[in-house]
């Protein structure tokens, strides 16, 4: 029987996958979700960067949000992201949520990065 870790890496792959299919030259959205905290970047896979990075870590957002493990903190990180990318002059990108569900904090980083500006 697979363990936890080895299904949500088994999704992440499947979902990866897709990507690749839909947006080749697009830049990716990725998400990683930890118990505590929010982290959202930017990934230029042909060239291999990092172009913009949040979460809920950053000195923007600590003064803001209460807790960096609610879906309040994940759309300020999504909005935050957006504002950074969007900034450098970037706006289509594809959402890469890696083995997550698009449910809860992750749904909530998506919307605030679309409802700031980002094309996805």
């Amino acid at each position: 029987m697979l363990k936890s870790k080895e299904l949500f890496l088994k999704r992440a792959r499947r979902n990866r996958q897709a990507l690749r299919k839909k947006g080749v030259t697009k830049l990716r959205l990725s998400v990683f979700r930890s118990s505590k905290n929010i982290y959202a970047q930017l990934i230029d896979d042909q060239k291999g960067s990092t172009l913009v990075a949040a979460s809920s870590l950053d000195k923007d957002l600590k003064a803001v949000i209460k807790s960096g493990n609610d879906k309040s903190a994940a759309e300020a990180v999504g909005k935050l992201v957006a504002e950074r990318a969007l900034k450098e002059g970037l706006n289509n990108v594809v959402f890469d949520r890696g083995g997550y569900r698009y449910h809860g904090r992750v749904k909530a980083l998506a919307e605030g990065a679309r409802g700031a500006g980002l094309k996805f």
